[in-house]
C-alpha cells in the first residue's frame, strides 16, 4: 500500500480504508513531540509543503502537556523539569511556526497549535475520558500502552534498571492526552475524514486500526507512515521516539 507521494516522501497508509481517506484529501494531523530531533524547522517546512499539496486542510499539534512530570520522572528535580519542558515546548513552537512560514504561500488552511488547547474541547474531553477507561479496563489496549512506553525508553534505561511504576504511569498520561487524534480527529475538528500522519508505525496502531471490539478508531480516521525517501531507504523498519524520555534518559545518564 505504498504511495511515493513526491521525490521527498514515501506514504504508507495502514489499511486499504486509511488509503481511501488518503485519496479523498480532506485533513491531515501532524503530531509534533518536544525533544524529537526529526522534527527540524527544515522537515516541518518540507511537510507543510508537502501536506498543502495534497489536503484541504492541515493540522500541526504539537504536545505540551505532561512533559514537565516526564522529566520529573526520569530524574529531574521538580523545578529543573518544568524549566526544561517550558523551553522544550517554546523551542518546538518556534520550529514549526518557522518551518511553515518558510513553507511559502500555503495552498491549504495550516494551523499550529498545543494539544491543551483542545482540553476544553467535549468531544476531545470525551474520547480523553474514554482512552482512560480503556487503559484501566481493556487488557489489549493497556498492553499495546505498555508496549508503546517500554518501545519509547526501555532501552534507554540504565542498564539493569527496569521502568519504574511512577515512570510507566506519566508515559501512559503523556500517550492518553494524544490518542484521541488517533481514535477520532474528524470529531474533534469537525473534518470530514482525517488521516493522522507520523514517521514511524506507532506499537497501538494494530490494537486502534484492527477489527473488534474495545477502543477503535473511527471509520473515517486513517494512519498513515510517512517519511523520508532516503529514511525508507535506508532504515525501513526503524522507529523513533515519539516523547522527550530519550533525550531526558540519555542526558541523565551523561550527568
Amino acid at each position: 500500500m505504498t504511495i511515493t507521494a513526491d521525490a521527498s516522501f514515501e506514504v504508507l497508509p495502514f489499511t486499504r480504508t486509511c488509503r481511501h481517506i488518503w485519496e479523498d484529501g480532506d485533513h491531515v494531523l501532524i503530531g509534533v513531540s518536544p525533544g524529537n530531533s526529526y522534527f527540524t524547522s527544515e522537515r516541518i517546512t518540507s511537510l507543510a509543503q508537502w501536506a498543502t499539496t495534497r489536503f484541504a486542510q492541515v493540522d500541526f499539534v504539537y504536545a505540551d502537556l505532561h512533559v514537565d512530570r516526564m522529566f520529573a520522572a526520569f530524574g529531574y528535580t521538580r523545578e529543573h523539569a518544568e524549566r526544561r519542558a517550558t523551553k522544550e515546548i517554546k523551542a518546538v513552537r518556534r520550529r514549526i511556526l518557522k518551518g511553515v512560514e518558510e513553507s511559502g504561500p500555503p495552498q491549504a488552511d495550516i494551523r499550529v497549535r498545543a494539544l491543551s488547547e483542545f482540553q476544553s474541547n467535549p468531544v476531545y474531553q470525551l474520547l480523553h475520558r474514554r482512552v482512560l477507561h480503556f487503559l484501566e479496563t481493556d487488557d489489549e489496549f493497556r498492553k499495546g500502552c505498555e508496549k508503546m512506553a517500554l518501545h519509547f525508553v526501555g532501552s534507554k534505561l540504565p542498564e539493569g534498571e527496569s521502568i519504574t511504576d511512577e515512570q510507566l504511569q506519566v508515559c501512559f498520561d503523556y500517550m492518553a492526552a494524544e490518542l484521541p487524534f488517533f481514535v477520532d480527529t474528524p470529531s474533534i475538528l469537525d473534518v470530514p475524514s482525517s488521516v493522522a500522519a507520523y514517521h514511524v508505525r506507532m506499537p497501538l496502531t494494530d490494537v486502534l486500526f484492527a477489527r473488534g471490539g474495545g477502543l477503535r478508531a473511527t471509520r473515517n480516521q486513517a494512519y498513515a507512515v510517512v517519511r523520508p525517501e532516503t529514511a525508507a531507504a535506508t532504515a525501513p523498519h526503524s522507529t523513533a521516539n515519539h516523547a522527550p524520555t530519550e533525550r531526558i534518559v540519555d542526558e541523565r545518564r551523561a550527568a
